[in-house]
């Protein structure tokens, strides 16, 4: 059985259990909802709010480096400290998290393979007291990899000549739902996909238990779908977060090189006025 390309971009709940308390290690949650974190959470663990302080404040985009630099610094991050990130749904927000972190140039950081779901099956303890971290005087070293991200005038110009993947639900693809089943149907004007985009819904990718299918079996789901490591590609959902999941899957766990996500995804493309859209 294939091994994944780079098993240390996940920890186990059983690693990261005899871990909690290791100073080298900040456990940060972020969910989708974001009050789950005051209902329980790993022990240890702060909470970051995708809303209010992974995106800028005024432009519908993210932190650049220097606001990340600085969440890092408040969260007691410092150059030795890896942050394991985790969320609820398979990991959704924890994963699309990682991609920005990583966007952004800061590579220490691991996914809790399982996320809150496997932690919770496995009944490890939750606590609801919130630390407060000591504050660090870390700056982030990397460069921004602009080769992660995929803008629009790059999208347009490669319809057609690029794999792209649409990582939503088969209704969304289809232009019946333009959002989550659960979430209200608004954002995009039109509904439907990228003209030759291939559908692999972003869950597909993770067991019953949350943790992420085996390598052999993630290779299987994109080849089936006609999706190899042998061309670039560009994975979108509605804003990012579940093609971010893909992004993860494609590139840290598969290896396949020449993967980009395209964040604006439908809510910007399904919003353009005369690009090509597919029903």
């Amino acid at each position: 059985m294939a091994e994944y390309v780079n098993p240390s971009v996940l920890i186990s709940d059983e690693e990261l259990e005899a871990k909690l308390g290791d100073p080298s290690i900040r456990v940060v949650e972020v969910d989708e909802d974001t009050s789950l974190y005051g209902k329980g959470h790993i022990p240890g663990a702060i909470a970051w709010n995708w809303k209010t302080e992974l995106h800028d404040p005024l432009r519908r985009d993210f932190i650049d480096q220097k606001q990340l630099a600085a969440l890092l610094k408040k969260s007691g991050v410092g150059a030795d400290t890896t942050v394991v990130l985790y969320a609820g749904n398979n990991n959704w927000f924890s994963a699309y998290t990682y991609w920005l972190l990583r966007y952004l140039g800061f590579d220490n950081a691991r996914l809790l393979n399982g996320g809150r779901k496997k932690w919770e099956l496995e009944s490890r303890e939750l606590v609801t007291d919130v630390p407060s971290p000591t504050a660090t005087d870390f700056t982030i070293k990397g460069k921004v990899h602009d080769d992660y991200r995929a803008l629009r005038d790059e999208v347009l110009k490669k319809v057609g000549k690029v794999q792209f993947v649409d990582v939503r639900s088969p209704e969304e693809y289809r232009g019946e739902l333009l959002a989550p089943a659960h979430l209200p149907q608004e954002q995009a004007q039109v509904p439907g996909h990228i003209p030759g985009a291939s559908n692999i819904p972003w869950s597909k990718a993770a067991a019953e238990d949350g943790t992420f299918r085996s390598a052999d079996e993630l290779k299987e789901l994109y080849a089936d779908a006609g999706v190899g490591g042998d061309k670039p590609i560009i994975a979108y959902c509605r804003i990012g977060e579940r093609s971010s999941h893909s992004w993860f899957v494609l590139t840290q766990l598969l290896g396949y090189g020449n993967v980009k996500n395209y964040d604006g995804s439908w809510t910007e493309y399904g919003s353009l006025v005369g690009v090509p859209v597919e029903r």
